[in-house]
């Protein structure tokens, strides 16, 4: 069976490069290797889809080469894709943060995409075998072959694999004989040493605060989660996609506050007033009693600020505005809400995602070393980079 457009992968980018493609009247295919596309469109956002952010930016994204995404999302804009949503009618709002949420929640935004898709095949369960190319991509799926002269991988990374996510473009890289990255988790859970955990953090699960947190030159300001095995929440989450093994995180725990100056001032106040009373005017009382009891020489939860030497409450002020952890790892692929790393950019034109040395061949969202923030950036790339392929292939 011939077609003008192949897509391997019925997510997020992969309908948007489709749509578009079928604009231009030419005939779609998209592979799609699970039981229904959008599975990722459907639980964002706890089911109320992320689906871009207000405040896009080239510096919002993780690549070895921050250039690349700068054409794709210049010329397909959040405002692009409201756009498309005030077409069917579809209303949103800002949480924070410039993330802008669907009022109609996620599968809205499916069955806006699939209506969208109404001239293009779709095939579900279609477990790729095998793609050759000669002249044009022969694509063997199900038993079943199918070929056309343009090919779209947009089958993204591998986290989440309950989803169905896996490494697959990073395999037909390999293939064509082209540049890549390893995949890592990104925007996912720190988990910190066994002992450590036990010690400090485990019974303080469950207890969230604001924080800035900070590792490699980069700072996330946002809530903080402590876990049975960690740190999670959305500044975590971020911070998380710059870490590597071995690097320490810093955790601001009161960044509108220099705590030294804070502490040493209601200390030349209030002699009688508990250190821990004052803590937990910003913090849950439990972390507050805990942090004295760790980071605090001669740490007593019930001192009296009079009781405190000075040179002692300035040090401890001073790890409050820098906690220094050292995660022993990250959950990992298996909650990893993204993957940093994919196609080596220098492979793809930054205005089609055609590769350079090989005709017809693209690969689009998150299969591409482009990662963005949490909170509807990764959603905005998938729409920009399947919206660039989509007016070419």
């Amino acid at each position: 069976m011939k077609f003008d457009v192949i897509i391997i992968g019925g997510g997020a980018a992969g309908l948007m490069c489709a749509m578009e493609a079928s604009k231009r009247e030419r005939k779609v295919l998209v592979l799609e290797s699970e039981e229904k596309v959008g599975k990722k469109i459907l639980i964002s956002g706890g089911g109320r889809c992320n689906f871009t952010n207000l405040y896009i930016e080239p510096e919002s994204y993780l690549s070895h080469n921050p250039h690349f995404c700068k054409s794709s999302l210049a010329r397909y804009t959040p405002w692009d894709f409201i756009a498309l949503m005030d077409r069917h009618k579809l209303s949103w709002n800002e949480k924070k943060l410039g993330q802008l949420f669907c009022n109609e929640h996620s599968p809205a935004i499916l069955r806006m995409l699939l209506i969208e898709c109404e001239n293009v095949e779709i095939k579900l369960n279609a477990k790729v075998e095998s793609i050759t190319f000669q002249n044009q991509y022969r694509v063997n799926v199900n038993g079943q072959s199918f070929e056309s002269e343009s090919l779209i991988i947009a089958t993204g990374g591998p986290s989440i694999p309950k989803m169905g996510a896996t490494d697959f473009g990073l395999k037909i890289a390999k293939q064509f004989h082209l540049k890549s990255y390893p995949f890592y988790p990104g925007l996912v859970p720190f988990t910190m040493n066994e002992n450590n955990n036990d010690r400090f953090f485990k019974d303080l699960s469950g207890l969230s605060f604001e924080a800035k947190v900070s590792c490699n030159t980069q700072s996330f300001r946002d809530g903080v989660l402590i876990t049975h095995r960690g740190f999670s929440g959305p500044a975590i989450l971020q911070i998380s996609s710059y870490w590597k093994k071995g690097d320490k995180i810093i955790i601001d725990l009161l960044p509108d506050l220099n705590a030294s100056d804070w502490l040493l001032r209601i200390q030349n106040e209030n002699h009688a007033i508990e250190l821990k009373t004052i803590l937990s005017q910003y913090l849950p009382k439990r972390l507050s009693i805990r942090l004295i009891d760790t980071l605090m020489t001669k740490g007593l939860p019930s001192q009296r600020l009079g009781q405190i030497k000075q040179n002692d409450l300035k040090e401890f002020g001073d790890k409050i505005n820098r906690w220094e952890l050292l995660p022993s790892g990250t959950e990992g692929l298996r909650v990893a809400e993204v993957c940093t790393g994919g196609i080596n950019t220098d492979e793809l034109s930054s205005k089609t995602m055609e590769v350079k040395t090989q005709p017809g061949l693209y690969f689009i969202g998150e299969t591409v070393d482009v990662t963005g923030w949490l909170g509807g950036y990764n959603f905005q790339w998938a729409w920009s980079s399947g919206w660039a392929a989509g007016q070419v292939v």
